[in-house]
């Protein structure tokens, strides 16, 4: 069963994963669960969908994952696996066709080390909307953010290639896209000024196949992100 709505507090567990199948846990405006989504379509991994009610979990949920986050994975077998970063690392190890994650351990170890590095920029889209939202100035946050990702795109300058691992898509790409996806929502797209690689970057993760089955208009993100600061989250809207 794949569940486009989410199931809350109170609703029925659902069954045994589908033998060929894996499952994951996901909420449809969650960044995090987005980068599984992408590793799951790149990949072409059959997979089915249950969205769950963050604000309202259900019991069944907490027991699978105690930390209540998305996106959590779940075998056929009954096995779980979440945190964003180790549910694609497992995707990717366990269903070897179209790899990922780049073979040579030194380069491996290199998208770590970017991913840690991008890790500590996420909390500046969140400090800032807060900052705003609380009526601070942020214009000091938005600098230091700025900084960040010019070095993001000295990054793809000095390696004269089209994506973090070279000319294709691999996985750091994923990892990073989601929060691309919505700088717009988060008034932050003035900060990719003065870095035309990255935007670069930004243009070609758009034509990507994944991201075009995961990404969400504008208007929908917008929509929800309203309601996420007004305390009451629309996890359904659209549907």
């Amino acid at each position: 069963m794949s569940a486009e709505k989410c199931l809350a507090k109170g609703s029925a567990a659902p069954g045994p994963v589908p033998k060929g199948y894996i499952r994951v846990y996901s909420m449809r405006f969650c960044p995090f669960a987005q980068r599984a989504r992408l590793v799951l379509k790149a990949k072409g991994i059959k997979h089915e969908i249950i969205n769950v009610h963050l604000a309202d979990k259900p019991e069944w949920y907490l027991k699978k994952n105690p930390f209540g986050i998305v996106p959590t994975l779940e075998t056929p077998a009954g096995e779980v696996i979440y945190e964003s970063p180790i549910t694609c690392e497992y995707l990717d190890e366990v269903y070897p066709e179209k790899q990922l994650l780049p073979s040579s351990p030194f380069a491996k170890a290199q998208q770590r080390m970017m991913l840690e590095y991008f890790s500590k920029m996420i909390g500046y889209f969140y400090r800032i909307l807060s900052g705003r939202k609380n009526g601070q100035d942020v214009s000091g946050l938005e600098a230091e953010l700025k900084e960040k990702l010019s070095k993001l795109n000295e990054d793809l300058v000095n390696k004269k290639t089209k994506f973090f691992g070279g000319d294709s898509i691999t996985m750091i790409d994923y990892m990073m896209w989601p929060w691309f996806e919505r700088l717009e929502v988060f008034e932050l797209q003035h900060c990719l000024d003065g870095t035309p690689e990255l935007k670069m970057w930004t243009e070609r993760m758009l034509e990507d196949p994944a991201v075009k089955a995961t990404i969400h208009s504008i208007d929908a993100h917008k929509a929800f992100f309203k309601s996420y600061v007004e305390g009451k989250p629309d996890y359904d809207y659209g549907l």
